[in-house]
């Protein structure tokens, strides 16, 4: 078994929503910078995450994507089934046809139980602990803690004094005044 780049990317992906859920929608481009996914990617994983009802879109101006659901009732195995990624260990993709002729190969069944209980440990992980386990790590969102920082390194002593005119009126003003 192989988990592709669909897979983890989609995890991520919904990760990065998760973190900023309640804070109004989520753009795919915002993700796509902070995670370093291709947008076009990123557009047809949320397509199929739409369609699964994992996440709503929200149109106009500062639209974007949200969370269908609680991340407590979102698993992992429901990101991976909705991107169409394969849990599948097996030669044979389950067919049971490992060998050709209809034959199983030897280790089919261990394959199988092995799909099982991925299907199980993924199901038993939540878009909300995945989170949790972000905000635990120290995670700041870049956005938030760039303008605090921003705001904290201008220095109060020195304002900045604007003397120019703020009108066409105050322009002629300051001009008949020459």
């Amino acid at each position: 078994m192989r988990l592709t780049t669909k897979g983890r990317f989609a995890v991520t992906a919904m990760i990065d929503v998760g973190l900023r859920q309640g804070a109004g929608p989520v753009a795919l481009a915002t993700i796509s910078q902070r995670q370093h996914i291709s947008l076009s990617y990123l557009e047809q994983l949320f397509g199929k995450l739409r369609r699964y009802m994992l996440v709503e879109s929200v149109r106009g101006p500062g639209g974007g994507y949200v969370l269908a659901r609680s991340p407590a009732l979102i698993s992992v195995a429901d990101i991976m089934l909705a991107v169409n990624e394969s849990m599948d260990a097996t030669q044979c993709s389950g067919q049971g046809d490992c060998l050709g002729d209809g034959m199983r190969c030897m280790t089919h069944e261990l394959w199988e139980e092995l799909n099982v209980k991925m299907v199980e440990f993924l199901g038993s992980v939540s878009l909300q602990k995945l989170v949790d386990d972000q905000w635990a790590k120290g995670y700041q969102d870049e956005e938030k803690s760039s303008a605090t920082r921003a705001i904290a390194q201008m220095p109060a002593d020195k304002l900045i004094c604007v003397t120019a005119p703020n009108s066409v009126v105050s322009l002629g003003a300051s001009l008949a005044q020459m």
